[in-house]
């Protein structure tokens, strides 16, 4: 009879720990993406429901702080740096909690550790990178469903907008859009970079294309750069040679192995060493 019990209580267990069944979250996860000019923003937040509470003033108390959100912290990510209330925010990820002042007046914070359950429970205001101090709208109809969105779109900034029961705020942000594409153009402008005609130089050589275009992008990336690493003459050994102009290559090879050799790099100088034999230059 006990053996009877004890198998019966080692199937429970199995049966219990082998559970596949899902069931629905109470506060569902949300992930908004909005391009906003050039910058990506993404919120990630669970949203709780209304279900018959009053919300603002009792589930959630006036003059305290809530998560803006339900289980961890509801966390926003800009892919750059913007500005919020005037003050300017580094790209990152931050968890954004919200003062409830008042029915009227809440003060939306951007926290800088986003490793939270909730509300932090050592709260350190050096983390606060930004605080908006926004009016509370009160909305004619009831939403459910807590929804946070971003709105009033332009080139140069949007709105985060917050809803919940019957409250609405609308935390305006402002992105470097301005900025970026007039570095852009002022960089189109100025024609290629060295970087550019390195790539192409060495893409020519890789693909088999016009070894005479290689050599002159070759040579005009290594005019721009003000000390050349030994990585970059051991590309340029090889595009002379690929170019048909042994003389320089060899040059080139005893100049990259040298340098190779002081930075204590052995494979550079290994490469080198075989190149200058392929080249009968040892």
């Amino acid at each position: 009879m006990k053996r009877l019990l004890l198998v019966f209580a080692v199937f429970a267990m199995t049966f219990t720990g082998n559970a596949q069944i899902e069931t629905p979250a109470p506060s569902p996860m949300g992930t908004l993406e909005q391009k906003v000019g050039l910058t990506d923003v993404t919120i990630e937040y669970s949203r709780p429901s209304v279900k018959g509470r009053k919300i603002f003033g009792d589930l959630e108390p006036f003059g305290g702080v809530w998560r803006t959100g339900a289980n961890k912290n509801t966390i926003v990510t800009f892919s750059d740096d913007v500005t919020i209330a005037d003050q300017d925010v580094k790209a990152g990820a931050y968890a954004m909690f919200t003062k409830l002042n008042s029915a009227t007046q809440w003060d939306v914070m951007f926290y800088s550790d986003t490793e939270n359950w909730g509300v932090p429970e050592n709260w350190d205001d050096s983390k606060v990178v930004a605080t908006a101090k926004v009016d509370v709208m009160e909305v004619p109809f009831n939403v459910e469903t807590m929804t946070i969105d971003i709105n009033s779109i332009t080139a140069n900034g949007a709105n985060i907008e917050i809803m919940w029961e019957k409250s609405y705020v609308s935390i305006p942000f402002t992105v470097p859009t301005d900025k970026m594409v007039t570095n852009a153009i002022d960089k189109a402008m100025a024609g290629p970079s060295a970087g550019d005609y390195y790539a192409a130089a060495v893409y020519y050589m890789n693909t088999g294309k016009d070894a005479k275009q290689s050599k002159m992008w070759i040579d005009k990336a290594m005019s721009m750069i003000e000390k050349p690493g030994f990585w970059q003459m051991r590309q340029q050994s090889l595009i002379y040679a690929y170019a048909g102009d042994k003389k320089a290559a060899i040059d080139m090879a005893k100049k990259s192995m040298a340098a190779a050799k002081a930075a204590g790099n052995q494979n550079y100088v290994n490469q080198n060493m075989d190149s200058l034999k392929e080249w009968g230059a040892m």
